[in-house]
């Protein structure tokens, strides 16, 4: 099952978006960051997300993320395991140069495969282009569910990214005539290779998670069938049906000068109704089917590794009623760790003023019982 679950105990902000300096203590439970907009509680999830992942949900331009005025945003993040070890995460920014990712003092590539960081799934309002938007995002986020299932899996992606970069610089070389179309067949077979691989963990993965989304879906009273499915343009059953198929596009990706068939133009299909969700239900039913996802996605990651992820949920309760906004509350409390941003307490059942797990947030500053200021 893997190493024992881990919680933040704290996350701590320099030159963060509207904070210049600022730690926050947390509990293994349900924090409630409350205050106004504009006050930066959804710029704490993502600093959260940042510490955890060394990446921003919100945007791909970090520049975004160092304060006005200031050259470096750094997040640090200490972590628990049940067993007692703690932990260190440390992520810098400054834009122009490498980003400055370490775990315990020791630089490292990269978070994703890290043991030593929690799983983190994020609810933002502009998340909900991941249901109702292009299908890119749909990919990275299920190429992200396989990498956090199984973390041996997660360079496949990369692999598969990096040969087909290769083979669409390739076909730049042979359309100057600087290259002969035969120099394709290894590229063929070593892309195939890769991509068959990508495309069986991805369907592994959507099939895991389907029966769970559609059930919590049912939970947060989304009517009528909800699915989930792993769409692949490709028929091909094994690595050489695969590299047939590039072999035999090879006239048009000439012609374009890219790669146009392959995984990396698939798609995750979200159905309600037997229609697709991007195209045909309402807004209202895209914002809780983005919740039975992440929801669905918590369950397999603790039944599969043993580990819930972080949950960070950002003004969710506003626009549920308030049947749904006791549901999501209770599996909010029914255990891992999470923090939920409102503008309103009355909106969070069970939420009041001076309560436990309650943080006030005021123009980049925190004030609370679990929160305090760095030092």
């Amino acid at each position: 099952m893997g190493r024992s679950p881990l919680v933040v105990t704290s996350v701590e902000l320099r030159d963060f978006r509207n904070y210049e300096r600022m730690r926050l203590d947390l509990g293994d439970g349900l924090t409630v960051l409350a205050g106004p907009n504009g006050a930066g509680k959804t710029n704490l999830l993502e600093a959260l997300f940042f510490g955890c992942t060394g990446r921003s949900p919100r945007t791909s331009n970090e520049r975004e993320l160092v304060r006005h005025g200031t050259k470096v945003a750094r997040v640090t993040a200490a972590t628990l395991e049940d067993d007692g070890s703690e932990h260190l995460l440390e992520v810098g920014f400054e834009p122009g140069e490498a980003k400055s990712l370490k775990v315990d003092g020791a630089p490292v590539e990269n978070l994703s495969t890290s043991p030593e960081r929690p799983l983190v799934s994020v609810f933002l309002p502009e998340r909900l282009e991941l249901v109702k938007g292009a299908p890119g995002p749909r990919r990275a986020h299920l190429d992200h569910l396989v990498a956090a299932l199984w973390p041996a899996r997660a360079p496949t992606r990369a692999r598969y990214s990096k040969t087909l970069a290769q083979r669409n610089a390739l076909l730049g070389r042979i359309r100057a005539g600087s290259a002969s179309a035969s120099s394709l067949d290894a590229w063929d077979s070593e892309l195939a290779r890769n991509g068959m691989a990508l495309m069986q963990d991805r369907a592994e993965a959507a099939d895991l998670v389907a029966p769970l989304f559609a059930a919590r879906a049912g939970e947060l009273g989304l009517p009528g069938h909800v699915g989930l499915s792993y769409r692949s343009r490709s028929p091909a059953r094994d690595v050489p049906e695969l590299a047939a198929e590039f072999a035999h596009r090879r006239p048009a990706d000439l012609e374009r000068g890219f790669t146009a068939h392959g995984p990396h133009r698939d798609d995750l299909s979200l159905t309600h109704a037997d229609r697709a969700m991007r195209n045909f239900a309402s807004q209202g039913q895209q914002r809780v089917a983005l919740l039975a996802l992440l929801f669905a996605e918590r369950d397999l990651l603790t039944a599969e590794r043993g580990r819930p992820p972080l949950m960070l949920l950002d003004d969710v309760m506003s626009e549920l009623d308030p049947a749904r906004r006791e549901l999501l509350a209770g599996f909010l409390r029914a255990g891992g760790q999470a923090l939920l941003t409102t503008t309103d307490l009355a909106h969070v059942p069970g939420a009041r003023p001076g309560g436990p797990g309650i943080v006030s947030v005021a123009r980049g500053a925190i004030v609370g019982t679990d929160a305090r200021e760095a030092a």
